[in-house]
C-alpha cells in the first residue's frame, strides 16, 4: 500500500502540477489532500478545478477553506480575500461539502492541525517565534485518543514523529507556499522550510510496517513569486523565491 500525501496548496498551480507530475512516476494507490488548498494571492480558481478534476483523490478541509466558506468578505485576511474574489459558487460549494476529518485505508487518520482543531499545531511548539518539535507529552495531547498513522498539515513543515509503538504523526510540508510570519497568533513567530521546492509525502506499508519518504520537487517557483509580486504580497514573493519569510522588521522589497 502507497498513500501519497499533500498538503497546504495554497492556490500554486505550478507546484501542484509538478507534485502530480511526479506523483506519476510513484504510482500511489492513494492520494489524499490535507487542506488549505486555495488560500493566497496566485491560482485559486485554477487550483480548485483542477483538484476537483482528480478522481479518487480525497480531500478534507483545512482552516483556510474553512474561514472562506464562514468569515464574512470583509473580514477576510488578504490571502483568503484575494483567493474569494477568484472564486465561482461551484467552488465554493465545494470547500463546504469536504469533511474536516477522515479516517482512510488501514485506520490512518486525515486532519488539517490537529483532529480537534483545524487552526493547532500538532507536532509543532511556536512559543520562542520560531517552530521546533513539542515534546511527546503534548503531541499526544494534542492527537486525543487517535492512534495509529495521523496525518496532518497546517504548519508547512515536514515531520515524522513516532509517538508510542501504535502512533505515528506524518505531516507532508507544503505544496505551495514554504514559509509564512504569523503575527496575529498568541505566539508570534516565522514558520520557513529553507528552499522554494514544492513538498509532498510517501507512505509506504510492507510487513505490517509505515515507511515515509518525503519528497521536494523544482518547480517555476520564480513565475509564482511574479504573480505574488503583482498582488503586492512581498511576503508571498520572498517565501516562493527562497522559503524563508518575511520579518516585521525587514524593508519591503
Amino acid at each position: 500500500m502507497r498513500i501519497a500525501v499533500l498538503a497546504d496548496i495554497h492556490g500554486n498551480l505550478l507546484a501542484l502540477e509538478a507534485v502530480i507530475a511526479d506523483l506519476r512516476t510513484h504510482k500511489p494507490d492513494l492520494v489524499v489532500n490535507l487542506g488549505d488548498h486555495v488560500s493566497g494571492p496566485l491560482w485559486a480558481a485554477e487550483t480548485a478545478d483542477l483538484l476537483t478534476s482528480l478522481a479518487g483523490w480525497i480531500h478534507i478541509r483545512g482552516n483556510h477553506d474553512r474561514q472562506l466558506i464562514e468569515v464574512p468578505h470583509d473580514k477576510m485576511g488578504p490571502s483568503d480575500r484575494a483567493a474569494s474574489e477568484r472564486l465561482s459558487p461551484a467552488h465554493m460549494a465545494w470547500l463546504r461539502s469536504l469533511p474536516t476529518c477522515k479516517i482512510v485505508v488501514e485506520g490512518v487518520l486525515l486532519c488539517h492541525g490537529t483532529p480537534q482543531s483545524d487552526n493547532d499545531y500538532l507536532v509543532e511548539d511556536v512559543s520562542t517565534g520560531f517552530a521546533r518539535l513539542a515534546d511527546r507529552q503534548e503531541i499526544r495531547s494534542r492527537a486525543g485518543a487517535a492512534t495509529g498513522i495521523i496525518l496532518c498539515g497546517h504548519s508547512h513543515l515536514p515531520n515524522f514523529v513516532q509517538l508510542d509503538e501504535r502512533t505515528m504523526v506524518a505531516n507532508p510540508g507544503s505544496v505551495g507556499l514554504q514559509a509564512y510570519p504569523d503575527f496575529e497568533h498568541r505566539f508570534p513567530h516565522v514558520i520557513e522550510c529553507g528552499s522554494p521546492h514544492a513538498r509532498y509525502l510517501l507512505l509506504d506499508r510492507a510487513a505490517g510496517r509505515w515507511r515515509a519518504t518525503f519528497r521536494a520537487i523544482e518547480y517555476d517557483w520564480e513565475s509564482a513569486a511574479r504573480l505574488a509580486d503583482a498582488g503586492a504580497r512581498p511576503d508571498w514573493h520572498k517565501a516562493l523565491l527562497t522559503g524563508y519569510a518575511l520579518r516585521e522588521a525587514e524593508p519591503v522589497p
